[in-house]
């Protein structure tokens, strides 16, 4: 059953009250050298970013409001790309968790930070297009895409309440935009605390590339059209697990365009029932449902786009246009 989504931007009165959650951080490395990002207070004192953007510092400060304010101590969780910077005289109000039960595909979302080191928090919106099991939480992928300085910004759903940080944007044209978990947020709460900023490890995202997760591993191969590789990779995926819909969906997307066009097909039919917000896949059996004729097939298709996602509606459209020129 497709679950109808309410989309709908923030109001204006929710992304203010927000703003007083939102600070701007700032690092100096050895060399001098200046840089920036986002974060956001998520409890009395405390500011979660992204460790990523303390790397290399000897020291940091966090604006708000036009006020400086310098931490007093770190916990850090470099792995999952989360730290937490504790104050002394913080007078910002923490923003409110979400509860991780209500992520679901397609669902609007929104960002406040310092894309680009902006001078005020500017705020981004976009959906959920993934959710990747991880160390018993799930990375999440919008379609709203950020650059530098927006490392650390909080990612709030339609309530305002906090779901995650922007964290990593995959390389290449048509990027994949990460965002860490609030799980991994709470749990780096609770980390012991030290003075220094010490890199203790690599983010998963940082990683060689053959030890990534293997959502970050399909990136790639799936740009370049490296179909082959696609299917390597996501075979291997589903060794290790046999029921994830995004691992079966890269699997049906290379077998599509290596040909076997019936098997992909079956595919993401398993796809869909395993996961019937998963629009990559329900787009895929619609434009094999215009190849093959079956209008019948299209239209029950077609219908559970508009449900989910008017661009993807108009992606096929468009693919149904240039086909009749």
């Amino acid at each position: 059953m497709v679950i109808r989504v309410v989309l709908a931007d923030p109001s204006s009165e929710l992304v203010y009250n927000l703003k007083g959650t939102i600070v701007k951080v700032h690092t100096v490395t050895k060399s001098g050298r200046h840089g920036s990002g986002s974060g956001v207070v998520v409890a009395e004192n405390l500011v979660a970013t992204n460790c990523h953007v303390l790397a290399d510092s000897v020291g940091s400060n966090v604006t708000a409001m036009g006020e400086t304010y310098i931490p007093e101590g770190v916990r850090a969780d470099w792995k999952h790309d989360v730290c937490i910077l504790r104050f002394q005289f913080l007078p910002l109000k923490p923003a409110t968790f979400a509860d991780e039960d209500q992520l679901i595909y397609e669902t609007s979302t929104f960002s406040v930070g310092f894309p680009g080191g902006a001078v005020r928090p500017l705020t981004t919106t976009g959906k959920i297009k993934a959710l990747y099991a991880m160390d018993d939480s799930h990375v999440i992928r919008t379609s709203a895409s950020f650059q530098m300085g927006a490392s650390g910004s909080p990612l709030f759903n339609n309530e305002g309440k906090l779901i995650g940080l922007n964290t990593v944007k995959s390389p290449g044209i048509n990027a994949y935009y990460y965002n860490v978990p609030a799980k991994w947020i709470k749990a780096a709460m609770a980390l012991p605390e030290t003075d220094k900023v010490i890199e203790t490890d690599t983010a998963f995202w940082d990683k060689p590339l053959e030890k990534r997760p293997y959502w970050m591993q399909v990136v790639l191969p799936m740009q370049a059209g490296k179909w082959q590789d696609l299917l390597v990779v996501a075979n291997e995926w589903q060794q290790h697990e046999p029921n994830e819909p995004e691992a079966i969906y890269y699997d049906a997307l290379a077998q599509y365009n290596l040909g076997a066009v019936e098997l992909a097909k079956a595919e993401f039919k398993r796809v869909v029932t395993l996961n019937p917000q998963h629009t990559s896949s329900i787009l895929a059996l619609a434009k094999i449902a215009k190849e093959q004729g079956a209008q019948v097939e299209l239209k029950d298709l077609s219908r559970m786009l508009s449900v989910l996602d008017e661009d993807a509606l108009e992606q096929l459209n468009t693919v149904e246009q240039a086909g009749a020129k």
